[in-house]
């Protein structure tokens, strides 16, 4: 019996906007070290590349250094508040639902391969009700590498008893990007998500506006015809 074809996706800024929460507990943690909150629209440029990064990213921005030890301390305090408010004002992306049964109907399963820590991902995914969707979930402390490692990406489809010759990611960024080519796997990436450069500038395969027209890229993506090398 050969394996199920899979659709992997990423999930801060991709199958979910969930900048508002994160930006919250940045801001909590911020406020108490005696900096300004910082508004949500920063968020493009900061969220997506694990919680050390943003924390990180806003102190620089807000002109503060931060050494290794109090990079720390402040990475665990805020894992603690972010598990409490992860879905707050976060929600699903419009369409996600539908092409997840349209490519269901397809037979193709799905898995989750995120930088955020599993904890906090699975609490999203049990807090929207889609958890069952998702034959694999791999979070960045799921295994001893993460992305942009390729490994994290190609364990995922593993896990999830799938084929990595039809496999397609979904992503957002340059670290989605990145992960995907260097596991020879394409590429779809929307532009409402977490990223410093257009997307259409990091060169994925496609670039999708809306999750209803998800399925016929992965479609093409995963017959390999011709008009993949359009990136629209």
């Amino acid at each position: 019996m050969s394996l199920p074809p899979i659709v992997v996706f990423d999930l801060d800024g991709t199958l979910a906007e969930t900048a508002p929460d994160i930006m919250h507990t940045l801001n909590v943690i911020l406020e108490r070290e005696g900096l300004p909150a910082l508004p949500i629209e920063r968020a493009r440029e900061l969220v997506g590349a694990g919680a050390r990064a943003l924390i990180e990213r806003g102190f620089k921005v807000s002109g503060r250094p931060l050494d290794a030890q109090k990079l720390e301390e402040l990475f665990e305090e805020f894992l603690v508040i972010y598990a409490g408010s992860v879905a707050k004002d976060s929600y699903v992306h419009d369409g996600v639902t539908a092409a997840l049964d349209a490519l269901a109907a397809d037979g193709f399963v799905f898995a989750v391969c995120t930088n955020k820590p599993i904890l906090h991902t699975r609490l999203i995914l049990d807090h929207f009700g889609i958890t069952r969707r998702f034959a694999a979930i791999a979070g960045r402390d799921s295994f001893p590498f993460f992305k942009p490692d390729p490994r994290h990406l190609t364990q995922t489809i593993a896990e999830a008893g799938a084929d990595p010759q039809r496999a397609v990611m979904v992503g957002d960024s340059r670290t989605d990007v990145s992960t995907a080519r260097a596991a020879g796997i394409p590429v779809v990436c929307v532009p409402f998500g977490y990223t410093d450069v257009p997307v259409e500038s990091l060169e994925p395969d496609l670039v999708i506006q809306h999750f209803s027209e998800l399925p016929d890229a992965v479609r093409r993506l995963t017959n390999r015809e011709p008009a993949l090398a359009a990136h629209s």
